[in-house]
């Protein structure tokens, strides 16, 4: 009996099974700020939030399913205009490479949403939503830019975006790696996830 509910479970998570999908906008100075080994290509990231992903989701394990049995990334299968659009919306900060960018979250997480978006209603799904959920905008009209010395709570951040979207985020931090190594840590605002 074991053994076949953890085959189901298995059979489940690989087919793409999820309940929600979280939608993940970053911002990219915290992205460049953070990454120490290999910094950004960028020296001037852009000011404004862009698209990291559309996840599918499981309450029990937000992070799966990952991977999933699916078509591949097909470049000839986003249109065009829509590659103009993501260009703005989901550009790769790190590397500049947003090609490759767009094919890897779609094998990663695209293919377990081909049930019910394929790969070009996955792209236009989530340029609609950054283009709908504009947090650069939301953030700016409450008074709030994003700034390295500058400092809010989790809740003067959060409180503007509820009320102009009617849903509440998730804000994942992370923290400043140029600060001192003693006393508290700044956290740097990195991500917002509906």
């Amino acid at each position: 009996l074991v053994l076949g509910f953890a085959f189901f479970l298995c059979f489940i998570m690989s087919t793409g099974s999820y309940v929600y999908f979280q939608f993940v906008q970053q911002w990219p100075p915290t992205n460049c700020r953070v990454r120490i080994k290999r910094p950004c290509s960028n020296p001037r990231p852009l000011q404004y939030f862009t698209i990291h992903g559309l996840w599918p989701s499981n309450y029990s394990n937000p992070t799966k399913p990952s991977n999933c049995n699916g078509s591949q990334f097909n470049f000839t299968k986003v249109s065009p205009k829509m590659r103009v659009k993501l260009k703005r919306s989901w550009p790769d900060v790190e590397s500049g490479n947003d090609t490759r960018f767009w094919e890897g979250e779609w094998n990663k997480h695209g293919t377990c949403s081909e049930g019910s978006l394929n790969q070009m209603q996955y792209f236009e799904r989530s340029h609609e939503m950054w283009y709908s959920f504009n947090i650069t905008e939301i953030l700016k009209n409450a008074s709030i830019v994003p700034h390295p010395t500058q400092t809010w709570k989790y809740s003067d951040i959060v409180a503007p975006i509820k009320t102009a979207t009617k849903r509440t985020p998730v804000l994942r931090c992370k923290p400043d790696p140029a600060q001192n190594k003693s006393g508290p840590k700044t956290q740097l605002l990195h991500e917002v996830v509906f």
